[in-house]
């Protein structure tokens, strides 16, 4: 049975870790690198496989991209795609030190021709902070709008969400507005958020795996909102 909880309840799971100053971004990202690397292998990925990572500029984009460092030093091509104004500094300075390439932006024809020649898509745009309203906007709807039709070909990457895929509520799975990339995998992070159960939500999440970020005891003392055997 996975239980799932809403985005207020795992941020307040987390804060006496993150007041403690235990790395659960970086646990995060190791995390989500070793599903990733788990997915290249599968698909034995010759010496040209690379990994597309979309980036947003809040957290969910340094998860991402501190996970695309640690795939870029161990020799996988990694491109992390900006798709807002700004990027998580520290993260995107570690991504560059490892050898990821970071563009400065991205033309619709550019990102699909990329998407369609990745053997993974990370979708790293939004997380659980824009639950007020999760619809994507701008050039990130943009840029996931133009990645649909390459999903939609037999050859194609696999999607690895980060945390949630992007647009979807974490509370209670709706989706606003359908422009959302369908996950391969999900990898949520603490504790799977209530919003990947619940449909129609729960269609676009894949298959689920979460990261263990050593939650336990706070989660413990709340009640879920979602459960799934």
């Amino acid at each position: 049975m996975v239980a799932g909880y809403t985005a207020a309840q795992v941020r307040a799971a987390e804060a006496p870790h993150l007041a403690r100053g235990e790395p659960l971004m970086l646990m995060a990202a190791s995390g989500l690198a070793d599903v990733v690397r788990e997915v290249l292998a599968a698909r034995a990925a010759s010496t040209d496989a690379s990994v597309l990572v979309l980036a947003g500029t809040g957290d969910n984009g340094g998860d991402a991209m501190f996970a695309a460092a640690e795939l870029a030093v161990h020799g996988i091509r990694v491109d992390v795609v900006p798709t807002g104004a700004r990027l998580h500094e520290a993260a995107r300075a570690a991504a560059i030190a490892a050898g990821a390439l970071v563009w400065e932006t991205a033309l619709p024809e550019d990102l699909a021709a990329a998407a369609s020649e990745a053997s993974v898509l990370v979708d790293g745009i939004l997380g659980t902070g824009t639950s007020a309203d999760p619809a994507l906007r701008g050039s990130a709807r943009e840029s996931v709008a133009g990645l649909l039709p390459v999903l939609a070909e037999r050859k194609r990457p696999v999607v690895v969400a980060v945390d949630l895929p992007s647009g979807i509520h974490p509370d209670d799975g709706s989706v606003p507005d359908r422009v959302v990339l369908r996950a391969d995998i999900t990898v949520t992070f603490g504790a799977a958020k209530a919003g990947l159960l619940i449909e129609p939500g729960a269609d676009y999440v894949g298959e689920l795996r979460v990261v263990d970020l050593g939650l336990g005891p706070e989660l413990a003392r709340v009640t879920p909102v979602a459960e799934r055997s």
